[in-house]
């Protein structure tokens, strides 16, 4: 299936579509999906017909998606590229003009959850946490936190709740979700796809340059503090599966406050 295949596209009445269709591989990203992803950002911020972007994922009932797709993680060239490109797409999410809402069906893992914090909006199916989950499992396969999964947390949940994640590699459900205020809206699963067409048509309803100026404004808040962050991942993504005593990690922690402080 080529990358056109696993990542459908369409524009209509002012919302560009961004379908994840690899359920085979429970639209797990591997390199291909996740620059044919980071284009359609592109492609949709440029066109001048597009007020909003909804990112979803079909064919699998139960997955949203399973993260980036561990088996090229072995391939050294691969997973830099991935970790480059995963960067790209969350970078690109929270600093674009145009507002992001993300329809959640489903569990979410890893880079899957990462893309529904770097959404503006989120709308989810109402599902206990047998049926959907979220987790970042970094920490608990020996894989660091990259591409904003340090960041992302922190602009999500808040100091303490993305310490949380991070360090427990817990599941979470939607009823953790709400006590954060996290979801925008929450519909039952058979009626999400239809609520939420309503709820983009309503908020395409609005003036162009309010709903650009809006998100422009509060990223402008934050952008060198976004991108500083970033930086700041890969620079300890560097250095993480390296042996170091106590004392070299120390001076080079010593370092990092100096250049990112």
């Amino acid at each position: 299936m080529s990358s056109e295949n696993k990542l459908l596209y369409e524009v209509k009445q002012n919302v560009a579509t961004i379908s994840i269709n690899r359920p085979e591989k429970a639209h797990a990203f591997n390199l291909e999906l996740t620059k044919a992803l980071y284009n359609k950002l592109e492609e949709a911020d440029k066109d001048e017909s597009v007020k909003c972007i909804l990112i979803k994922s079909i064919g699998n009932e139960k997955i949203f998606s399973a993260g980036y797709d561990l088996s090229i993680i072995e391939d050294e060239n691969k997973k830099a590229k991935l970790i480059e490109f995963g960067r790209k797409v969350n970078q690109k999410m929270l600093l674009m003009k145009k507002p992001i809402v993300t329809q959640v069906h489903g569990t979410a893992v890893g880079f899957g959850f990462l893309l529904i914090m770097g959404s503006d909006l989120r709308i989810f199916a109402d599902k206990p946490i047998e049926k959907m989950f979220f987790r970042l499992p970094e920490i608990a396969i020996s894989a660091y936190a990259q591409t904003g999964a340090t960041l992302l947390p922190l602009l999500a949940f808040g100091l303490s709740y993305a310490k949380n994640l991070l360090f427990t590699s817990d599941r979470i459900g939607l009823e953790d979700l709400k006590n954060i205020n996290f979801p925008t809206r929450i519909f039952p699963p058979d009626k999400l796809e239809l609520e939420t067409r309503k709820f983009l048509k309503i908020l395409t309803k609005h003036l162009t340059t309010f709903l650009f100026l809006i998100k422009s404004s509060i990223t402008l808040m934050n952008k060198q503090l976004i991108e500083k962050w970033f930086d700041l991942e890969d620079a300890c993504g560097k250095i993480a599966y390296e042996k170091k005593t106590h004392a070299e990690l120390e001076a080079y922690i010593r370092d990092l406050y100096k250049k990112y402080s």
